[in-house]
């Protein structure tokens, strides 16, 4: 990074801190998403201790499951860096994917607590050193409507703003929906559903923080 870009880099945080309003967002938002963060291994070693049902699938019927977590956990690393490193640059992409990520969070909490779902057949376990931290280090399956590994790299692609940032996103949350079908991981409708409920929580948080466009 040189000095120009370095120099820009501070300004923008400088820049953004000044605002009475964004260092609450900025703030809050951080201590907000340390909570959740230290509540999810609490709660889904709860949820993994109840029964569920087990849908019949039709497309995951036609697919054989193989183990494919190193592309999946390359992916979605890979898109993580990509997005702090954007972040770090323009610090309202950082407040913007801090709350909507906390609001996904708190949905994924309800429609798995409300829907109740044992694992598809064929699961194949999925084991992250690096995220598994947030399950306790414990083998969660039962996490399933809706897929929060989709749901992590949609929110990434739609807070990208550099349009081959987001081909590059649109390919990596693609890919992984696909990845997490072969090792039946979700059913069908847990990484259909993500995109879905992650675009009204993205739009609407941008607007409340009135982040649309703010450098």
């Amino acid at each position: 990074m040189n000095k120009t870009t370095t120099i820009s880099t501070k300004e923008s945080w400088k820049m953004l801190w000044s605002s009475s309003a964004a260092r609450f967002q900025i703030i809050f938002g951080s201590i907000l998403i340390a909570i959740l963060l230290a509540v999810m291994p609490f709660f889904f070693n709860t949820i993994e201790q109840r029964k569920g049902l087990q849908i019949n699938d039709w497309v995951l019927n036609q697919i054989p499951p193989h183990n494919v977590s190193v592309a999946i956990f390359a992916i979605i690393w890979g898109m993580g860096l990509l997005a702090f490193y954007r972040a770090a640059r323009k610090p309202a992409m950082y407040v913007t994917y801090v709350w909507s990520y906390s609001a996904i969070i708190l949905l994924r909490f309800f429609t798995i607590s409300v829907i109740k779902l044992d694992p598809p057949a064929g699961l194949i376990h999925l084991i992250d050193p690096l995220t598994g931290i947030f399950y306790g280090n414990a083998t969660i399956t039962k996490d399933l409507f809706f897929s929060g590994h989709t749901a992590t790299l949609c929110l990434i692609y739609l807070t990208l703003e550099k349009r081959s940032d987001k081909v590059i996103g649109f390919i990596a949350t693609a890919s992984v929906m696909v990845l997490l079908l072969v090792q039946h991981v979700h059913y069908t409708m847990d990484v259909l559903v993500a995109p879905v409920a992650v675009y009204p929580i993205f739009k609407l948080v941008t607007w409340m923080l009135g982040n649309k466009g703010k450098e």
